[in-house]
């Protein structure tokens, strides 16, 4: 259904979809579904919308509102399910991100600006109860309800350093969850710091955020520039600032644009997920394992917009392969540091993070052996990524049939495919499992590959495609 047939006056209104979730519904609409027990929702989504990897289905998901019951708040999911809806979202993206594009998006950072009376506080409840909200479960085997597409915001009172990334909460009561925070991340950078002084780390954790925070939130900050924030990105990627706002309750800004917020603090209490079992879906399509010993998130509001949508990913599926393919075509295109890199491409089919295509425009013979130490880059800054796959620039590398055909007729594995040691495993991969190696009785838990999929330098006038630039995507 379009969102002309459906939208409300306070849908209807013009707005940047970068900056918007409502917005950016109002470009594409929505299928409405249900009404669904919240626990049922996202087991109805994989089954009738979602592809790869959370199912073998290639396709691009829909944005679709589930009506639940048990709640006033509808539940959104598969708003991110295209990449192409994504990019019309966010001018500032380069179409093809190369070292020199995404430099130049970073020149156009925009910082946020701060408003007052924001759309996202048009309702504030301090009486916290997170029952009243559609938190998923995404399978039965889930260790709990999780909130999965919260915005987490931080600053560090001292130092000024910011945080902003996506983090699975597990419900734990009425006003507390866990958070998951991966290692090496910012916000525990900022949590382990305000525990060290005895301080508590004030939070807000944004539903509905923006879309150009959301990609932007997935972004290295170990590759950034000293100084550029991930909220000044997302102002370049959407072409205009995003907007902030003091928290009702905590000295910390929310995303003023923001459907929901959940403000709270982390004061060094820990609790497990779960005393057993697994977590919940992760990313690659697998059950993840629970965590013990989390940070607990004290919540001590909510505030949203009159009539918000609760939005939510369900853990593998197109949604997060796009946001964090696109947010890691960006990092990795920083990473390559190579004039001879012309565009990059995380694969859905390795959730938008482990499988990463790279179109390179050669200009001499010496460009043929630049390939693997490009690659070493990548491997030594992006833990995630256990594939790099070179292409020429006559190759789609967001094709997978066309990056298959450059595999199988411009690379011969014996000699053309390398595999470089020394690396950790890959979390959440479970072929890079102990249990794994001792079925294969061989360790290749700490290999990266790479595959050559170039037309060596000294044969190029050779070996040239009959219809050279026909779907080449420009």
């Amino acid at each position: 259904m379009r969102a002309s047939e459906l939208l409300d006056e306070s849908l209807t209104q013009n707005g940047n979809p970068g900056l918007s979730v409502r917005a950016a519904l109002a470009s594409v609409g929505w299928h409405i579904a249900g009404p669904l027990p919240a626990d049922a929702v996202a087991a109805d989504f994989a089954d009738r919308y979602a592809g790869v990897p959370a199912t073998g289905r290639t396709r691009d998901e829909p944005a679709v509102r589930y009506d639940v019951p048990e709640s006033a708040v509808p539940v959104l999911l598969g708003l991110y399910g295209s990449a192409e809806r994504v990019r019309d979202w966010l001018p500032g993206l380069p179409a093809r991100p190369s070292p020199r594009s995404v430099l130049a998006l970073l020149d156009a950072a925009r910082p946020p600006v701060t408003v007052v009376d924001p759309p996202c506080q048009e309702v504030v409840t301090d009486a916290v109860d997170l029952g009243a909200l559609p938190i998923l479960r995404a399978t039965p085997r889930d260790a709990g309800a999780y909130v999965t597409l919260g915005v987490v915001h931080a600053v560090d009172p001292v130092t000024g350093e910011r945080a902003l990334s996506v983090h699975r909460m597990v419900v734990l009561g009425p006003d507390r969850l866990t958070i998951w925070m991966v290692p090496g991340r910012a916000l525990g950078r900022l949590y382990a710091n305000a525990v060290a002084r005895g301080d508590r780390l004030p939070v807000s954790v944004n539903l509905g955020a923006p879309p150009a925070a959301v990609v932007a939130s997935a972004l290295s900050t170990a590759v950034l520039p000293a100084g550029t924030s991930k909220l000044a990105v997302a102002g370049a990627l959407a072409g205009a600032p995003v907007r902030l706002a003091a928290a009702v309750t905590q000295p910390v800004p929310v995303l003023a644009d923001s459907e929901l917020v959940l403000e709270g603090h982390l004061d060094g209490t820990v609790a497990d997920e779960a005393a057993a079992g697994p977590s919940m879906p992760e990313f690659l399509g697998y059950d993840g394992g629970v965590r013990h010993g989390l940070p607990v998130l004290t919540v001590t509001a909510v505030t949203s917009r009159r009539d918000p949508w609760y939005q939510a990913v369900i853990g593998p599926g197109r949604e997060q392969s796009v946001i964090l393919g696109l947010a890691g075509d960006l990092s990795a295109a920083l990473t390559s540091a190579d004039d001879v890199v012309a565009d990059v491409h995380h694969a859905a089919a390795g959730g938008g993070m482990l499988l990463l295509i790279i179109a390179v425009a050669k200009s001499s013979p010496a460009d043929d052996a630049r390939l693997t130490g490009i690659a070493r880059r990548v491997f030594e800054r992006h833990k995630f990524v256990k594939l790099v796959v070179f292409t020429d620039t006559d190759v789609d590398i967001r094709s997978t049939e066309d990056l298959l055909w450059a595999i199988t007729t411009r690379a011969n594995l014996g000699a053309d495919c390398t595999t470089l040691a020394g690396f950790p495993p890959v979390p959440v991969d479970p072929s890079h499992s102990p249990e794994w190696t001792a079925a294969h009785g061989v360790d290749g838990s700490t290999g990266r590959t790479v595959i050559d999929a170039t037309v060596p330098f000294a044969v190029r006038d050779t070996v040239v495609r009959s219809f050279p630039t026909a779907g080449v995507r420009r």
